[in-house]
């Protein structure tokens, strides 16, 4: 059978028209797989651990989110992680979260990390550079009170049993003078100014740094009567869960926070300077104390029980 040439030019331009539509459907599906790939990589560039990070409640939680939201956003920024603040209503359960591991990271007392170090396991990673934690006893301008010995039988409140410097410190050296008292627990830095303010107290046990964050229409009604002797402060730590590569890219965050302008503020905002790599060895000294008479996170006495004591606290 005879084909024309006008056949064949149909029949070539068929073919050649069917390998090319087919070629461009191969391109186009391949392009849909890399922008379906370059997609995913762009997901996976950006995609965050979450990390939660708990504040020992010292303050009332809006002053803390106030305080430390700023500098958790600072250590984000270009971090593959996104810390996240927590904290809780009260020490006491701080510490219940604190043992059952709630928190990734947390910010606790030096007195907390001995007890938590040991289980659920947290472990060391910063703490402020060449700080030294103090407590201090406050009581009201107008108060008679004027030495540590005039303490003697009178009524003071603290945040809870275990807050370190601000109730087993002041506790330990009143102790040690013989002083008893009529212990109060309130629940946090803030309601004991309040509690001795307000005159329900005659004085109050709490730390330099949350007496200058206080409001100061309530510590102006205050003076610093005693200061304890200094000691390791406060640690950052990491539960044993969180990557390496996190915690150390963590720890860099906090140590190279105060080199910009940005995270100097921040820190100066929550009444930091800077900090420095921790190690558990660093509050050996909190452990020579020997604090095996006083009352440990998580024990419960009746003497921890927090009744509201403060005007307009929960």
């Amino acid at each position: 059978m005879k084909i024309s040439r006008a056949s064949v030019k149909v029949l070539f331009l068929s073919c050649a028209l069917s390998v090319t539509g087919s070629a461009f459907g191969e391109s186009n599906e391949k392009a849909r797989e890399n922008n379906q790939l370059d997609s995913h990589h762009t997901i996976t560039r950006i995609k965050t651990s979450t990390i939660t990070f708990g504040v020992v409640p010292q303050q009332a939680a809006s002053t803390l989110a106030r305080l430390w939201s700023p500098v958790l956003s600072e250590l984000s920024q270009n971090a593959n992680f996104q810390l996240r603040f927590a904290t809780a209503p009260d020490i006491p359960t701080f510490e219940k979260r604190l043992a059952s591991g709630e928190y990734d990271v947390a910010y606790m007392n030096p007195y907390h990390y001995t007890v938590f170090h040991e289980a659920p396991g947290y472990q060391a990673l910063v703490k402020q550079k060449g700080k030294q934690i103090k407590g201090i006893i406050v009581v009201r301008q107008d108060s008679s009170i004027q030495s540590l010995d005039e303490l003697k039988d009178k009524k003071i409140a603290f945040p809870a049993p275990a807050a370190f410097a601000a109730s087993v410190l002041p506790r330990a050296n009143l102790n040690l003078k013989g002083l008893e008292n009529e212990v109060k627990y309130v629940g946090s830095h803030d309601s004991v100014y309040l509690a001795v303010a307000q005159g329900l107290v005659d004085a109050g046990g709490g730390v330099k740094r949350t007496f200058k964050t206080m409001d100061r229409t309530t510590t102006d009604q205050l003076r610093v009567l005693w200061e304890t002797p200094g000691y390791t402060p406060h640690a950052v730590a990491v539960h044993p869960r969180v990557p390496t590569n996190i915690v150390e890219e963590l720890r860099q965050g906090f140590i190279e926070l105060s080199s910009s302008s940005q995270g100097a503020e921040v820190l100066n905002v929550l009444g930091f300077k800077s900090f420095e790599t921790a190690k558990n060895s660093d509050w050996d000294d909190i452990r020579a104390l020997g604090l095996g008479t006083f009352t440990k996170p998580l024990e419960i006495r009746s003497e921890t029980a927090h009744k509201p004591l403060v005007k307009g606290e929960q």
